[in-house]
């Protein structure tokens, strides 16, 4: 099974304050660990591009970006939300973080990788059409499944979010295009609230009350997500990798741990396996503690690079 591991150093850039939770000590954990395990040197190592005004366009307001840049600091930070703060460095950091996940997808469809794991933040998924928020500026993998359907012979994909956080952004963009099949677990009530009633065919929303134990999430997997895979048949598979369900994970009261998610990328490799040829895109949103976001980052590119 060849594996991209698609990142930028760039990303780092991005630093919202030092008693931000969305620091650049995330990637530099995951990476630390990928080294010191040798698995790194075992997947195919890409550098992330900036996404370009069209390919964000794809999934957000034509005014979106320029509102953002309009924003900018020159120095200091200057905050879009109470959470999401831009410093001189940001849309840089994350136009690389959207094109990197547009890199890692035209790798898979065009066969030179059989999947990809994308390393990069700013995070994506409650970036809404027209809104940033929740430390996300540009929706990443709603911007790399847009161009995915761009692609000759790919009419139908899936994103699959198991953050502890609800996709807002991600339902906000696809709830009204039923080729977009979007699944999310998450934690609620909690952050942020929105979009976490809506009924659609292509709209798989499983609340999960805190503290509840990982049989229930993987149940949910299991009943909701699963049989709306096989209903939906995708041409690809899209995964919001969040790990801050870990229940060492400082933002959130779920109790996952690595093996819940080596449990769920086996589960979605099976899926891929099936249906769409292996094609999968995995990309980084949460994770807040250092050590059990890199482990459990290992635990899920193992998986995916596994025959």
């Amino acid at each position: 099974m060849t594996t991209a591991f698609v990142s930028h150093q760039d990303c780092g850039l991005h630093n919202m304050g030092p008693e931000h939770p969305e620091s650049p000590v995330r990637l530099h954990a995951i990476r630390r660990v990928l080294e010191r395990t040798g698995l790194l040197e075992q997947l195919t190592q890409m550098e992330a591009m900036p996404a370009t005004a069209e390919q964000i366009k794809l999934a957000h307001a034509d005014l979106h970006q320029t509102r953002l840049e309009m924003k900018l600091p020159t120095e200091g930070v200057v905050y879009t939300d109470e959470d999401t703060a831009l410093c001189p460095d940001s849309l840089h950091a994350a136009n690389l973080a959207a094109g990197g996940a547009v890199i890692a997808t035209e790798a898979v469809l065009n066969g030179t990788v059989q999947n990809a794991f994308v390393a990069v933040r700013p995070p994506g998924h409650h970036a809404e059409y027209k809104t940033a928020m929740g430390f996300c500026f540009y929706n990443n993998v709603a911007i790399a499944a847009c161009r995915a359907l761009q692609h000759e012979g790919i009419e139908r994909v899936a994103i699959l979010d198991f953050d502890v956080h609800h996709c807002n952004g991600t339902v906000d963009i696809f709830q009204n295009r039923p080729e977009v099949l979007v699944c999310s677990t998450f934690q609620h009530p909690y952050y942020p609230e929105r979009y976490t009633e809506i009924e659609r065919p292509n709209i798989i929303n499983c609340p999960l009350e805190a503290f509840s134990p990982p049989s229930d999430w993987r149940s949910a997997i299991e009943q909701r997500w699963l049989p709306a895979l096989h209903a939906h048949k995708p041409d690809m598979i899209f995964i919001s990798a969040g790990f801050d369900a870990h229940k060492e994970d400082p933002m959130a009261d779920l109790n996952l741990e690595e093996e819940d998610y080596r449990w769920v990328t086996e589960k979605i490799m099976e899926v891929a396996d099936s249906l769409c040829g292996g094609r999968i895109v995995s990309i980084l949103e949460g994770g807040y503690n250092p050590i059990a976001l890199a482990f459990s980052v290992l635990a899920h590119i193992e998986a995916l690079s596994t025959e």
